[in-house]
């Protein structure tokens, strides 16, 4: 994730010098909140990055010497199947409706799009307890399948 997080890192550079030029030069307030908003999207983005390269440490791509076979294998966990886009998709969809139709609906959107957010997030926590086929002591083998 290093070569992610410095590509990241340049844009969010781009954007401040651009804010900071479009600022100073002209009149308009909100072309440069834009821009300050941009460089922060792309900070947030780096920062992110960055802290998944320090806690996981070099990949395979980001080494000059690795080899196509040292990607290979299981990456992460992936969920087979959710509800919860779905729900989201529906909450957005409703509270977009709900700026043209009113407060109440808008309000019924915000509910459903919460209630879809907190369930994607906490869908997967107790994913540790539910592996059947993980060893006794707790170690982790390259056989391990998740659910």
């Amino acid at each position: 994730m290093r070569t992610e997080s410095r590509l990241f890192i340049g844009v969010a550079v781009f954007f401040l010098v651009t804010a900071v030029g479009y600022g100073y030069s002209s009149e308009e307030p909100t072309g440069t909140a834009v821009l300050v908003i941009a460089f922060l999207m792309a900070a947030l983005v780096a920062f992110f990055l960055h802290m998944q390269y320090r806690r996981r440490g070099l990949r395979a791509q980001d080494r000059a010497d690795a080899e196509v076979a040292d990607t290979a294998g299981p990456l992460d966990f992936f969920p087979p199947h959710s509800p919860w886009p779905i729900t989201i998709a529906a909450g957005s969809v409703l509270a977009a409706l709900g700026v043209v139709f009113g407060l109440w609906l808008f309000l019924i959107g915000l509910g459903v799009l919460g209630h879809g957010v907190c369930g994607m997030v906490f869908q997967y926590t107790d994913r540790d307890g539910q592996r059947s086929n993980s060893p006794a002591d707790g170690s982790r083998s390259s056989s391990t399948r998740y659910p």
